[in-house]
């Protein structure tokens, strides 16, 4: 269905995101990225210890996010009461 198919496209693309993130500026960019000190500790240094958490976790906020305006525009409520 249409609302499955937003779903998955929508956390392929945080998916996606999240490993450039961590994969590619924790390991592949590293050097280069470690050229740009932040704070006293080299860019790459950072995001291989906390960058890709948090960018993590702010992926999980946008997920949660788009998925209520989802929800609603397909009128699913998660909070409706089971009928027994």
């Amino acid at each position: 269905s249409e609302y499955w198919r937003r779903n998955l496209r929508l956390m392929s693309v945080l998916l996606a995101i999240w490993a450039l993130v961590s994969f590619g500026a924790g390991i592949l960019f590293v050097d280069l990225l470690n050229q740009i000190v932040v704070l006293g500790f080299p860019l790459g240094f950072w995001f291989a210890q906390q960058g890709s958490i948090l960018v993590f976790v702010i992926l999980i906020a946008v997920y949660v996010w788009r998925m209520d305006k989802l929800d609603a525009e397909f009128g699913i409520d998660e909070y409706e009461e089971e009928v027994h």
